[in-house]
């Protein structure tokens, strides 16, 4: 099962990333956890400078934007190989 992290505090552009992350592995049909990570240290452990991030399979793809949906299906297809 492919893990897939959101970063960040809980805010609107945080949403946005986590709606991204649903509608990417819904469409590809895959099978994955998505988590929301709120704790300030948790989040610091990834070395993030800036919020929302978003990581896939503990591997760091994104941080301080939200990402477009075909950028996440292009990250998850990478992480499934």
């Amino acid at each position: 099962m492919l893990s897939i992290k959101v970063l960040g505090p809980g805010c609107a552009n945080c949403q946005k990333v986590e709606a991204a992350a649903k509608s990417a592995v819904a469409s590809m049909g895959v099978d994955a956890e998505i988590v929301k990570v709120t704790d300030y240290a948790d989040i610091m452990a990834y070395n993030v400078l800036s919020t929302p991030g978003l990581v896939i399979n503990e591997k760091l793809v994104a941080a301080g934007r939200i990402p477009q949906e075909a950028e996440v299906k292009t990250w998850i297809a990478n992480a499934l190989n």
